[in-house]
């Protein structure tokens, strides 16, 4: 489903259906998330925005403020991470 992008409702259902009566304890722990956020995971199959782009910038921050950890004040760190490519 995650890999093709299927979008089918029934699918979803089906598969929850499944591992709560058939799964371990963890895959039925996980099916009753999956099933209280049916709505959250339903919008994640059927649309084709990601975050991949801001998770990109926030890990570049991050790693830039861990670098510059005790090494300079707030001002320089900023002009890093706002001239950094």
């Amino acid at each position: 489903m995650i890999r093709e992008r299927r979008n089918e409702h029934l699918a979803l259902d089906v598969w929850i259906a499944d591992v709560r009566l058939d799964g371990q304890r963890e895959l039925r722990t996980l099916a009753n998330g999956m099933r209280r956020d049916h709505a959250a995971i339903q919008a994640a199959l059927n649309t084709t925005y990601t975050s991949g782009a801001v998770e990109g910038s926030v890990t570049r921050i991050k790693l830039l403020k861990r670098q510059m950890y005790g090494r300079a004040d707030f001002d320089l760190l900023r002009r890093r991470i706002l001239l950094s490519p």
